[in-house]
C-alpha cells in the first residue's frame, strides 16, 4: 500500500531531507549566469517533462526546494504522484522568479530522476513476485543523506521498507555474534540492555545458526547468501511465528525462484540494488515564456 509523501515523512525524515536539499543547493553555488541576464523582477514559467516511459516519484520536492531558496513559487502537478506516464508527458508546471527557477532546476530534476528511477526498478521486482505472497524489501544500501526519499520511492512502487535506521530493528551480524560468543548470548545482551527491546533479526548462514535463532525466538531470521538446497532446509526449520528474509545477490532473474522455495516460502526477499543500482529516469525542464 502506497503511503503518500506527507504521511511517509516523519519530522525526522523531513528534517533530514531539508538538510540534503540545502546541501544540494549549496554545492551548486549561485546561478551567476541567470543573475547577469535576468532582472530581479523577471518571472519564468516552465514545464517538467518525462523523456521516457516512467513512474513519476518525487514531485513534492518542488515545494521544499523553493522553500530552501526562500522564494515563493506557484506550481501544478500535471501527473499524479507515483503514477506511470509515457514519454514526452508533462508532469509539472512551475512559475517562479527567473533566477530562483533556474537555480532550482537541476536540483529538482536530480531528485525527481533519482527517485523515479528507483521506483521503476522496484516495480520490475514487484511484478516478478506477483502471486507469490512474498514481499520485497529494500536495504540500508542507500545514497548517503538520501535514505528517506529513496525508501519513499521504493514503497511508492509497491516495495516494503526494511529499517530506515539502526534503531527500528536490531540486526545481529557475524561481528556482533562473534563478539558476544553466540547468537543466544547476543540476543540475551540486547534484551537485557533495552526495555522494551526493538525487534531482533539474526543473519544466519548455517542451519545451526537458524536452529539457535529459532530457539531464542527472535522476530526475524535472515538467510544470507544461502544456496538453493541449504535455503530450502533453513526455511523449513522456522515456525510461522518468526518472519523469514532471504538476502544476498538477489537479481531480477532469480527472485521468483527464491520466492517459490518449498516447503516454506520466505516472508521477505531483500534487494540492495533497488537503491544502489537503479538507473535515473530522464526528465527535463523547458521554459514556456521569457
Amino acid at each position: 500500500m502506497f503511503t503518500p509523501w506527507s504521511a511517509f515523512f516523519s519530522s525526522q525524515g523531513l528534517d533530514l531531507l531539508r538538510k540534503s536539499i540545502a546541501l544540494a543547493l549549496e554545492e551548486d553555488g549561485p546561478e551567476l549566469t541567470a543573475l547577469a541576464i535576468f532582472p530581479p523582477s523577471a518571472t519564468l514559467t516552465a514545464r517538467i517533462r518525462a523523456k521516457e516511459d516512467t513512474l513519476v516519484v518525487g514531485l513534492p520536492i518542488i515545494d521544499l526546494v523553493f522553500a530552501a531558496l526562500g522564494t515563493p513559487c506557484t506550481w501544478q502537478a500535471l501527473a499524479e504522484e507515483a503514477s506511470a506516464v509515457t514519454a514526452m508527458t508533462d508532469v509539472a508546471r512551475i512559475t517562479a522568479p527567473a533566477t530562483a527557477l533556474l537555480k532550482a532546476e537541476r536540483v529538482i530534476l536530480n531528485y525527481l530522476s533519482r527517485l523515479s528511477g528507483i521506483a521503476n526498478l522496484t516495480a520490475r521486482y514487484v511484478r516478478a513476485l506477483e502471486g507469490t505472497g512474498v514481499r520485497l524489501l529494500d536495504t540500508r544500501k542507500t545514497t548517503p543523506c538520501l535514505r528517506w526519499p529513496e525508501k519513499y520511492a521504493v514503497q511508492a512502487a509497491g516495495g516494503c521498507n526494511h529499517r530506515k535506521d539502526l534503531t527500528e530493528m536490531l540486526m545481529l551480524k557475524d561481528n556482533h555474534i562473534d563478539a558476544a560468543g553466540s547468537i543466544t548470548a547476543a540476543v540475551t545482551a540486547l534484551r537485557q540492555r533495552y526495555a522494551p527491546c526493538p525487534p531482533i533479526e539474526v543473519e544466519c548462514r548455517t542451519l545451526q545458526h537458524v536452529r539457535e535463532a529459532v530457539a531464542v525466538k527472535v522476530e526475524r531470521i535472515m538467510m544470507d547468501n544461502m544456496s538453493s538446497p541449504l535455503l530450502d532446509q533453513a526455511l523449513a526449520l522456522v515456525p510461522r511465528s518468526i518472519e523469514t528474509e532471504v538476502s544476498g545477490g538477489v537479481r531480477l532473474e532469480t527472485i521468483r525462484a527464491l520466492a517459490c522455495t518449498q516447503p516454506r516460502r520466505p516472508d521477505f526477499i531483500s534487494v540492495g540494488r533497488l537503491t544502489h543500482s537503479a538507473l535515473a529516469a530522464d526528465f527535463s525542464m523547458t521554459v514556456e515564456t521569457i
